[in-house]
């Protein structure tokens, strides 16, 4: 579990693709303090393990699930990537809980400067935006970040001077891919009223079941 608070950004060392999967090896200096084999490190918002590590560089392998939901097919050697270790108990919660699980890509829009903060237009799937909500959260490239707008085809966020600074978002081009990561609060509740939907479909009790088996 993350948070969405970005630590650093570290940079993509070296690439070993497979037919649909990647051996990454990731340089970086913050969070290598304390890693050990096993550990979790969001990158770029993708919960990775990491299978090997030295003093400033970690591996970690990437499936073709996350292959086919991220944007890792378009990193290359030298890419920069936000980087974030694992939630531990008792930390402060300065962002909200991402898991690390992409729900898919967005493609940036438009980007426009708004005093100190610049705006960033993101167009996403309606499969994705279905749970975006105005004021609610959202993990872009595993940052936390508020949603401002939201429409059928798009939604925008406001970044800080800090969050400019200290992520890869304002590097991005307009048409780059970023990974989504929706609140996973929506698809919980989701997932609930739809369940009891199906129990009220699937269920053969019924008024006249009752009277007709004595219970009143």
């Amino acid at each position: 579990m993350f948070t969405g608070l970005v630590e650093e950004i570290g940079y993509i060392k070296a690439m070993k693709k497979g037919s649909n999967s990647i051996r990454l090896t990731v340089a970086a200096n913050k969070i290598m303090d304390d890693v050990k084999l096993g550990d979790s490190i969001a990158t770029n918002g993708i919960c990775l393990t990491v299978v090997d590590f030295d003093s400033k560089s970690f591996s970690a392998d990437v499936m073709p699930e996350t292959m086919n939901r991220s944007s890792f097919h378009k990193q290359k050697e030298g890419s920069r990537v936000n980087l974030e270790r694992a939630l531990r108990v008792g930390d402060r919660m300065g962002g909200h809980m991402v898991s690390g699980h992409i729900d898919g890509v967005g493609e940036i829009v438009s980007q426009t400067k708004d005093d100190n903060a610049i705006w960033v237009s993101i167009s996403a799937p309606k499969n994705i935006l279905k749970y975006v909500i105005e004021k609610g959260s959202i993990a872009i490239d595993g940052i936390s970040l508020t949603v401002a707008y939201v429409d059928e085809n798009q939604f925008k966020v406001s970044i800080i001077p800090l969050t400019q600074d200290d992520t890869t978002l304002i590097s991005k081009k307009i048409g780059s891919q970023v990974n989504l990561e929706c609140d996973m609060t929506a698809k919980y509740i989701e997932k609930f009223m739809f369940h009891k939907e199906d129990e009220k479909k699937e269920s053969n009790i019924s008024m006249d079941f009752l009277k007709e088996n004595g219970f009143f």
